[in-house]
């Protein structure tokens, strides 16, 4: 393949996903296009944040999905990959064990990033598109299915950055503290107060894209606008059903099915204690982090 080929593969508690981008010729409008997006419900989540390690049968499917991602990498010639694990695995006991093993079974090294990391990477792309063009202040929120990562970004620069063990899977599992959710809650009442409600919500990730399908059919652009009340409005429709009942009425997979509710109370609380009234929702999320960070053109 003529055209040079960069992969990011993100480990999520909920999914892992494996994003394939090729470079663009000098001059055009994105440095980057995507090539292939395989995503997996594995649903690490439930083994780690249950169990306090990921089990051999979820191992052994992890190790078979890394395989079949190499042999993927191979057939689309990329010529550099990055690949990183989040909460569920940042929380299981045998993390690096696993991490140990698919490296000797597939060649990929896979990195357990922390949580500022994981944040700092979602929140990049935004950052350089704002650069020298707005001085607002934005919460970057992105809802996991182990963690909520939060960034206030101001103009290009990042100023704090903050990652809470709250996410859809830990909800459906009831293993959220109530010592985090206060922690939450408090980290938010302040930053209301230090912004005095002039602050800007951004949602990213799977869940946030498919409230905003739901929410505001109309928006399909590269950054779109989800007001917080279509938000609580999807939000209160999808509670009336049961998760096989969202996947037929909504067109939903049955993971996320599953997980759309939390994660929509997860930003209406964001919402509800910043004041803010609508949500900005890019295309872009962890993925496409990832292979930013390893393009040479924009590292």
């Amino acid at each position: 393949m003529s055209k040079s080929h960069y992969a990011g593969i993100d480990i999520g508690s909920n999914a892992v996903r494996l994003l394939i981008k090729c470079l663009n010729e000098p001059g055009s409008t994105e440095p980057l296009s995507k090539v292939q997006l395989v995503r997996v419900p594995l649903r690490l989540g439930e083994d780690s944040f249950t169990d306090g390690s990921i089990s051999k049968k979820k191992g052994k499917q992890l190790v078979s999905l890394m395989k079949a991602y190499r042999e993927l990498m191979e057939i689309y010639e990329v010529t550099s990959f990055r690949a990183c694990a989040t909460s569920a695995m940042r929380d299981a006991k045998n993390g690096p064990e696993l991490v140990e093993k698919i490296k000797e079974k597939t060649g990929i090294h896979i990195e357990i990033i922390n949580g500022r990391e994981e944040a700092q990477l979602i929140s990049a792309d935004l950052m350089r598109s704002l650069e020298g063009k707005s001085e607002d202040t934005f919460l970057y929120v992105d809802v996991g299915g182990g963690s909520t990562e939060l960034n206030v970004v101001r103009g290009h620069e990042l100023i704090d950055s903050h990652s809470f063990d709250i996410g859809t899977i830990r909800q459906l599992s009831g293993k959220v503290r109530e010592e985090e959710r206060q922690s939450f809650c408090s980290f938010l009442t302040q930053l209301a107060a230090d912004y005095s409600g002039h602050i800007r919500l951004v949602g990213t990730g799977g869940n946030i894209n498919k409230l905003l399908r739901l929410g505001a059919p109309s928006e399909r652009a590269n950054v779109n606008l989800l007001p917080v009340s279509s938000l609580r409005s999807v939000a209160d429709e999808l509670r009336r059903y049961t998760p096989d009942q969202r996947m037929q009425l909504f067109r939903l997979k049955p993971d996320r099915a599953e997980v759309i509710v939390p994660a929509a109370d997860i930003f209406l609380k964001v919402a509800e204690i910043t004041g803010g009234t609508e949500i900005i929702v890019p295309t872009k999320g962890l993925a496409d982090g990832i292979v930013d960070s390893i393009c040479p053109i924009i590292v």
